[in-house]
């Protein structure tokens, strides 16, 4: 079984995906930290994310910076919003997130791009999202329990920015397979919007 989980940054589908996954039991991969990777192994090669061959050099990154807690930095992430936006980055990637999804008793992806374009014979596609206010309400609790000192207004306007590039970029814009089924997080506690997916997968896997 492949499930395929995407939708906006902050929106939840981390959290969802990882839970699903351990739920059915399926081997997961958040594919948002492949390009993270690739942002920040540009910054390490003082390279430009918007430049394509800084860009592309960067996917051939050591495997264990997969490993590194710097990925999940609110710079990084706007580092790998930035490098996706590259069709050759976005080509250079796919074949190692095609072959995990579909690998042997299935697997569960989470990304922008799972349900159109890496595995879009999933079995079960969900899109999951969040006004963007709630979405930058979330990020900057957690960046404040962290001790990071950002303003709400720099963050709402990050996540503004990063939905802007996500959706309008040429090579696959961020947008719900027309078969997805949709999940708005916005209302829910993380335990709903986790019962809430495995509902709508649950619903999906009765009528086939």
């Amino acid at each position: 079984m492949i499930i395929a989980v995407d939708g906006p940054t902050a929106s939840g589908k981390g959290t969802i995906a990882k839970a699903l996954a351990e739920h059915y039991g399926l081997p997961f991969l958040d594919t948002g930290l492949l390009y993270r990777a690739v942002g920040y192994q540009v910054m390490q090669n003082g390279g430009d994310p918007d430049n394509a061959v800084d860009a592309l050099k960067a996917c051939d990154f050591p495997e264990s910076i997969l490993g590194d807690h710097a990925l999940r930095s609110e710079t990084v992430g706007g580092l790998a919003s930035r490098v996706s936006v590259h069709p050759e980055v976005r080509a250079a990637l796919n074949k190692r997130q095609v072959d995990f999804a579909h690998q042997p008793g299935g697997a569960l992806l989470d990304g922008r791009d799972i349900g159109t374009v890496i595995a879009p014979d999933a079995d079960v596609k969900l899109f999951v999202t969040a006004p963007a206010a709630v979405r930058a309400e979330r990020r900057h609790g957690e960046m404040v329990a962290r001790g990071v000192d950002v303003s709400f207004e720099a963050i709402l306007a990050d996540i503004h920015a990063r939905d802007e590039r996500d959706s309008g970029r040429a090579a696959a814009p961020l947008k719900p397979a027309d078969d997805a089924l949709l999940l708005d997080t916005g209302d829910l506690t993380i335990g709903g919007a986790v019962q809430a997916a495995i509902a709508l997968v649950e619903r999906k896997l009765r009528e086939g």
